[in-house]
């Protein structure tokens, strides 16, 4: 199982870090063990005193493609849950100034908490999924597919034309603004389409 992550797929959070739209997809990997599922808590790295929490959709690849069309794009997921890319800003800052890869600051264990996925085909309008995420009880994060940069056929259809697909590949689609750190004791919550999907807390 592969784990991409998505940046700057947001306008508003490419404006909270003053950066530029890109013309691509930006593209980045999470290993497997990063992976955190059933509402397991995260528990703070030594290395970093600067986690910052971010919600996004995550689509889980149905079948084996590369080279796919985007107008063909769909064929290839069926489920869709949302994550959270857990990210050690501090470390990614002083790696991107060194103009040096930042893997760590992004693929750590326990940095890609997941939920449960549901069918794509149980929501109302794939075009315009909403979601949002809670630190302890305030609202941080609000997303809607519809304000993304490049739609998940867009980059589904970019991924396959580096890297073959595979049944059960997971993809996170991008954060929007509001993004922020976490500290020891805080609870998270995202939810999709009004439901909680995710639940769990930071020690």
């Amino acid at each position: 199982m592969k784990i991409f992550g998505i940046g700057l797929n947001y306008h508003d959070h490419i404006k909270e870090f003053g950066g530029t739209v890109p013309l691509e997809p930006v593209v980045f990997t999470k290993p497997d063990t990063a992976l955190l599922k059933g509402d397991a808590p995260f528990y703070y790295p030594s290395f970093s005193n600067d986690i910052h929490f971010e919600a996004e959709l995550v689509l889980k690849i149905a079948k084996e493609g590369k080279y796919i069309d985007s107008k063909f794009a769909y064929k290839y997921v069926e489920e869709i849950g949302v994550g959270i890319d857990f990210t050690a800003r501090d470390l990614q800052t002083q790696l991107k100034s060194k103009g040096m890869p930042w893997d760590i600051a992004k693929g750590f264990n326990g940095a890609a908490p997941v939920s449960e996925f549901v069918p794509l085909s149980s929501l109302p309008d794939i075009n315009n999924i909403s979601f949002y995420l809670s630190q302890n009880q305030i609202v941080k994060q609000k997303g809607c597919s519809k304000d993304m940069i490049f739609n998940f056929w867009q980059i589904i259809s970019y991924l396959s034309s580096f890297f073959t697909l595979k049944k059960g590949d997971l993809i996170f689609t991008g954060t929007p603004v509001g993004v922020g750190s976490i500290s020891i004791g805080d609870q998270l919550e995202v939810y999709l389409e009004g439901t909680r999907f995710i639940n769990m807390e930071i020690k």
